[in-house]
């Protein structure tokens, strides 16, 4: 074995070596490590829109029965008469003194902010506008995390799920082309409630008619999700719903046979205690389990129950197991609606990959006929240095299970250049080295310890800004930013580690003592 070749294996270039063989086998199966976003790969674009109606009602109808309720244990009056209108809960008293009393009622919760009018014997409730934007911030980001669970549950890969503006949320799938199968996937609600039914009828006509023509304040009228079963009148607002949800699993019933299937659910403490209140109002009382406001079961409770109950509604087993997973992975705060689908072709995905290379290899190219035009070997040594540079930002990414997406690659091409601009003020400051006198171990320590503040200042400063970006940026823009993040990285560790042992071994290993830079 020869010297330099002894040097060599026992050199820290032997490992980098090791990861440029591996690097080979990591490039040859790309699609198996990295994932690539929608615009690479195709798939299907969705935009929710979150629906806050109902829980800013919900919200404000128990800030104010707590309120009211200090009021009456104070041995008061209750109101005479309670309405909900347009995001407005207006309570009538008997005279304008119990009005001026309720009002001076301090809230039990500081926290539960509410602006209140007085006129007369009338007071009107509604949430301050901070409390409807903070209702609103919180309730999107539950449905993302719901989004999430949701999503990964049934195998869809890696996806961008993000706020957009105040109440809408993107949602990309890759490799995903049937829009209708995302919705699917998704789901639009999967909201359970549970409600006692205050009357019931064949029709919707008939109960109006019973009802002569107005609905009670407070209550709606739904619909059984099988047709002939009839409408049901119920509370608009419900006191248990999926958020009290512990678990739930389809299981088979019906004897042998395994006929009609049903979803089995338990319930937290909190909606344990207020089911059992419900099943306990009497044997008369018709309860009917809603999902997404569609009455699914509607039955009379034998017995006062706790936490355990069932949904029946001759299921199969598959939309049993659709519900129960559905339920489990956690229903949303608020109902969303689509309100915008695109789909976008694998064609066009592979056309922008096409061209993306295209641009990466034009941009390798330029930047190696300038490297070794102007640096010659050291040049050279430079391009070796980009060529793991790249590999390293798409381990990286890998490990990190980033997705690369077309902003992605714009951001490894601006990397190129960063990468080559660090080692420009090495070899530079090795050349004033070489230019005073001084021998070449001499210039190239003197080279990579002079240059470090440069190099660390320029890019620390971009790293700083592309995390800006990642933090209040969305969708591709995240993309460019981790690219960004990454190839910054990289490059630091390549310039200053892998072509520092590049010129150690040639200048200790090869034997070289003159280097035209």
């Amino acid at each position: 074995m020869t010297y330099s070749l002894r040097r060599f294996i026992f050199s820290s270039l032997s490992v980098w070596l090791a990861v440029a063989l591996f690097g080979v086998y990591f490039l040859a199966h790309l699609s198996h490590y990295v994932n690539f976003g929608i615009d690479l790969v195709g798939g299907t674009y969705l935009t929710l829109e979150v629906q806050m109606d109902q829980v800013l009602d919900n919200e404000l109808s128990d800030r104010v029965a707590a309120r009211l309720k200090s009021y009456e244990d104070q041995g008061r009056t209750a109101p005479q008469e309670l309405a909900l209108k347009h995001h407005e809960f207006i309570a009538t008293f008997a005279n304008a003194d119990d009005a001026r009393i309720a009002e001076s009622i301090a809230p039990a919760n500081p926290q539960h902010k509410l602006n209140i009018k007085r006129s007369d014997a009338r007071l009107t409730y509604s949430l301050p506008p901070e409390e409807v934007n903070k209702l609103t911030h919180e309730a999107v980001q539950s449905n993302i995390n719901v989004l999430h669970s949701r999503i990964n549950q049934f195998g869809v890969g890696e996806v961008t799920i993000a706020a957009q503006g105040n109440k809408r949320i993107i949602v990309e799938l890759p490799q995903v082309q049937d829009a209708q199968k995302a919705k699917t996937i998704i789901g639009t609600s999967a909201v359970l409630e549970i409600k006692p039914v205050l009357d019931s009828a064949g029709s919707e006509e008939e109960l109006l008619n019973r009802l002569k023509g107005k609905l009670p304040d407070g209550t709606m009228i739904i619909s059984h999700r099988e047709k002939g079963h009839g409408v049901y009148l119920v509370p608009r607002r419900s006191t248990i719903t999926g958020k009290m949800l512990k678990d739930a699993q389809a299981i088979p019933n019906g004897g042998p046979l395994h006929i009609e299937p049903v979803v089995n659910f338990q319930l937290t403490s909190e909606g344990g205690d207020k089911f059992y209140a419900l099943t306990s109002r009497g044997a008369n009382t018709l309860i009917a389990m809603l999902v997404d406001n569609v009455v699914v079961t509607a039955a009379r409770a034998k017995e006062p129950l706790r936490s355990d109950a069932s949904i029946s509604g001759n299921f199969s087993m598959e939309q049993a197991q659709e519900l129960a997973s559905l339920l489990k992975s956690g229903a949303f705060v608020a109902p969303v609606n689509f309100v915008e689908d695109r789909t976008i072709g694998p064609s066009l995905g592979a056309e922008a990959i096409r061209q993306g290379l295209i641009a990466c290899s034009a941009g390798i190219i330029l930047l190696f006929i300038f490297t070794l035009f102007v640096y010659r070997l050291a040049g050279l040594f430079a391009f070796i240095v980009l060529l793991f540079n790249i590999l390293l930002i798409l381990f990286a990414m890998s490990l990190l299970h980033a997705t690369l997406t077309l902003p992605g690659i714009a951001g490894m091409v601006l990397t190129l250049g960063m990468a080559v601009d660090a080692s420009v003020l090495i070899y530079e400051r090795i050349r004033e080295e070489l230019a005073s006198g001084s021998t070449l171990p001499t210039a190239i320590k003197s080279g990579f310890s002079g240059a470090l503040v440069v190099i660390l200042d320029a890019n620390i400063t971009t790293f700083l800004a592309a995390l800006v970006l990642y933090k209040i940026g969305s969708g591709p823009i995240r993309g460019f930013a981790v690219t960004m993040m990454v190839g910054i990285l990289s490059t630091l560790v390549t310039g200053l580690v892998l072509l520092r042992s590049i010129f150690s071994y040639a200048i200790e290993g090869l034997g070289i003592r003159k280097l035209n830079i």
